[in-house]
């Protein structure tokens, strides 16, 4: 992989030591090991596109990216375009990785425990299913996002799920489309939702796995968001324009407004060793483009995380990244050990990070220690936990679409919610 497609954060031994979780307790020789997936970010196909995005010829396709890169302030000698792919009617688009990502996957999974996987939204671009408002039938779009790709994935594991979320683009036409693509997980093995935000045990690991899916669109849609640039130093611009979310997202039940409330009890009340927690957006990224969500997101559910839970999964930036908050900001006075956030969004579009941005986010946040950024890759990430131990692999594959596996990175964590803290209902809002 050629270089200007990596950026790896520096990891000090300072930050080795920061992460030492509180001591853990004796662990029983039977522990079993348990590997999963993550993975976001996967419904781009070429039988759903966005007119904008299809340029008249390879020539026109990298001027296009060409202006999106510099339209976004990277540094102009960095420029990477995404691999191409020429339509059979004409015009050329950015490759998807759908396909080779999803190989890449089942590959990786021959050597790899995999008892389940989980789908970090934006499932279904360019604005997710329709319930026909388009003149498109959604169960063709099912077919091709997921049956196609995934639906073979029951037979990695007993039991095995995809644990699936909805992102920002699922939510972009319709309430009904957003609820006919959740029915549609609901009901269609290996994939599994059990409502917008929902908590799930995988089978066989009751007492030591469970799932805690949360709709970040929904949470991000009753606060105001600032639309954001990056300048050319990679200093954040606020402006004064609203980052509007979806309608359809907008208007909620009383539960979907009770969603921080729900967070905070069901992790509270969990028994299991492992709490995994899975959004669509993140906490943090490098890509630039995202900061204000992100910001915002953090006041939301950080504390709430930092209380109990083990690891935050999230897609939305089609990156690869490994992130620590040691929430200092989030839990100002408490002793607790810093909060791994995974971000794998790079399932089918790639995108890429941004050096100069990355840089000022760690200088200015000091709660924040960034281990690995990668950008303008296809891949996912594999997480195995082992005892008082998880380790997360992040997991690229070729532009070449030949869906073969590698690894590029790996990190270990010690166990968090060894301790939890008590909730404070103070710290929802």
């Amino acid at each position: 992989m050629r270089a200007s497609r990596v950026a790896t954060l520096a990891v000090t031994a300072g930050l080795l030591a920061a992460c030492a979780a509180p001591q853990p307790q004796a662990v029983a020789p039977d522990f079993p090991v348990v590997g999963f997936l993550a993975v976001g970010d996967t419904g781009y196909h070429y039988d759903y596109l966005d007119p904008d995005d299809i340029a008249a010829d390879p020539a026109a396709f990298i001027e296009m990216e060409r202006a999106d890169w510099l339209e976004d302030r990277r540094v102009p000698d960095e420029f990477t375009p995404p691999p191409a792919h020429v339509l059979p009617d004409g015009g050329v688009v950015a490759a998807s990785g759908l396909a080779p990502v999803a190989a890449a996957m089942r590959a990786y999974c021959g050597t790899h425990d995999c008892r389940f996987a989980t789908m970090l939204g934006d499932n279904i671009y360019p604005e997710g299913a329709t319930a026909g408002a388009d003149g498109i039938d959604d169960a063709g779009r099912f077919r091709a996002v997921f049956e196609e790709p995934y639906g073979r994935f029951g037979e990695l594991a007993p039991g095995f799920r995809l644990y699936a979320v909805l992102g920002n683009h699922d939510w972009k036409t319709s309430r009904a489309g957003a609820e006919a693509q959740l029915r549609h997980l609901e009901r269609t093995p290996p994939f599994y939702m059990n409502g917008y935000f929902y908590r799930a045990v995988p089978p066989g690991m009751q007492g030591l796995v469970e799932i805690f899916a949360i709709d970040t669109e929904l949470l991000l849609a009753g606060v105001t968001v600032p639309e954001t640039e990056v300048d050319w130093d990679g200093s954040e611009i606020l402006l004064p324009e609203i980052d509007e979310a979806s309608p359809a997202a907008m208007t909620q039940t009383d539960a979907e407004r009770g969603m921080l409330a729900w967070l905070e009890e069901a992790l509270a009340s969990s028994t299991a060793r492992w709490k995994i927690v899975i959004g669509h957006h993140p906490l943090w990224s490098t890509a630039g483009s995202k900061f204000a969500q992100a910001r915002a997101l953090r006041g939301l559910i950080l504390p709430t995380l930092c209380r109990h839970a083990d690891m935050y999964l999230a897609g939305h930036e089609h990156t690869l990244e490994l992130h620590l908050d040691d929430c200092t900001r989030a839990l100002p006075g408490a002793q607790v050990a810093p909060l791994l956030q995974v971000v794998s969004g790079a399932g089918a579009k790639q995108r890429p990070s941004n050096r100069l941005f990355a840089a000022k986010q760690q200088a200015g946040n000091p709660e924040l220690r960034s281990l690995h950024s990668q950008g303008m890759v296809w891949g996912f990430a594999h997480l195995t936990l082992d005892g008082e131990r998880a380790t997360v692999r992040v997991v690229t594959t070729p532009d070449d679409g030949s869906g073969k596996p590698v690894e590029t990175f790996h990190y270990s964590v010690a166990r968090r919610s060894a301790v939890s803290l008590p909730s404070a209902t103070d710290d929802i809002r």
